[in-house]
């Protein structure tokens, strides 16, 4: 596919988003109704299409507008490409400017505020609150593509072998300084999944900040811990990698762990699968890694940045709350409660669980935040303790 055909699927995948369909769904759809489109031209389009949605206002204020066109005459304009060598009406291009088109483009302005930092007017200020002096850094970073991360599994191999080992395959990763089990990858990163290494569970995807995050737990190696939102189970695996015990993972939605006893087989660890009912016991530590906004890693999903609402964000509110009072039975006496999202809000972060342990009787024994500005992700967590318990069998 030439460059401009790449950019006409691009007008008409996001047309389709715009509307309201997923980017994911759109782009595997159209992928599948346009066999002739290679490997590397789905790749090529499906880049387009998530820096549009990156970059939405942006590129609409300085592009055609809010449409497939206009976001993409945006990209034009942030590539310093000349759309008349693009919109050319020939087979498979998109169509020529028109005279209202051309004029609108040649007369757009640059963009300021909130349009160049490509952030939603209601959510600015929560997000100047909550970041402080990092706001704008952080909105700019959100307006690029994340890097890939793999963890090293450390209890079967080691940086270094496993750099070796992806390079031997086409991979090129280095060591990142945020987590001591964290690579960062370079080159072909989309051929991750086909190699031996990770077929034989010497790597596994997640990001750099979950991962450090992980690993700043303190856990005995006997500890006994419940990932009580454990989803698609990367942080019940990175646990399992520090501990000789089997992880107990609970999801109030089983169908999201379905992907567990494979990714566990593969990596060698021992994860079980329980429903809330099915739990017993108290244990050392309880993660509670909460549905949020997920503004920490619009990154990786753009869409979902201009999709959340006021009304949305109340109602993870309400369930951030309802999780941790349900989860905190399942601390032992001494033990942990470690609460975690993948959000910059002081909403969801700082504020709810300065609210549950003033309410509940708990006591935070530490925070941490980071930001991609630290390299991965955005991604909040805390440790609490029950205030009446005398002995920390583990802390952070």
């Amino acid at each position: 596919m030439t460059p401009a055909a790449r950019i006409a699927a691009a007008c008409e995948i996001l047309d389709r988003v715009l509307a309201g369909a997923s980017a994911e769904a759109t782009l595997t759809n159209w992928a599948r109704g346009n066999r002739f489109a290679g490997s590397g031209d789905r790749a090529a389009i499906r880049d387009l299409v998530f820096d549009a949605l990156r970059c939405k206002r942006s590129y609409a204020v300085s592009g055609g507008g809010l449409s497939g066109r206009g976001l993409m005459l945006g990209h034009c304009r942030a590539q310093g490409i000349d759309p008349s060598e693009i919109f050319t009406s020939d087979r498979f291009a998109p169509m020529a400017l028109t005279v209202a088109e051309a004029a609108a483009y040649s007369g757009a302005p640059q963009p300021h505020g909130n349009d160049a930092l490509d952030c939603p007017d209601w959510l600015a200020p929560l997000l100047q609150d909550s970041l402080g002096a990092d706001f704008a850094p952080v909105m700019l970073a959100g307006r690029q593509r994340a890097p890939v991360f793999l963890r090293v599994n450390l209890a079967r191999t080691t940086r270094p072998a496993a750099i070796a080992a992806l390079a031997a395959e086409g991979i090129r990763a280095q060591s990142h300084s945020l987590a001591s089990s964290a690579l960062v990858v370079l080159k072909n990163y989309r051929k991750i999944h086909l190699t031996q290494v990770y077929a034989d569970g010497l790597v596994e995807l997640q990001d750099v900040a979950s991962q450090a995050m992980i690993e700043g737990l303190a856990l005995s190696p006997k500890a006994r811990i419940l990932d009580y939102c454990a989803g698609g189970g990367g942080k019940a695996l990175a646990l399992a990698m520090r501990v000789d015990q089997e992880i107990v993972a609970h999801d109030a939605a089983p169908e999201r762990m379905r992907d567990i006893p494979a990714r566990a087989a593969r990596a060698g660890v021992r994860i079980r699968r329980l429903a809330r009912d099915e739990i017993s016991g108290q244990f050392d530590l309880v993660l509670v890694d909460a549905p949020c906004s997920g503004s920490g890693t619009w990154r990786r999903t753009p869409e979902a940045k201009w999709r959340l609402t006021p009304a949305r964000l109340e109602e993870l509110q309400k369930i951030q709350c309802d999780i941790l009072v349900s989860a905190a039975p399942l601390v032992k006496p001494g033990g942990v409660l470690v609460y975690m999202t993948c959000s910059f809000l002081r909403a969801e972060n700082e504020a709810q669980t300065d609210d549950f342990a003033a309410t509940n009787g708990w006591i935070k024994t530490a925070e941490r935040r980071l930001t991609p500005l630290d390299g991965g992700d955005g991604f909040y967590c805390c440790t609490m303790r029950k205030f009446s318990d005398a002995a920390v069998i583990i802390q952070d």
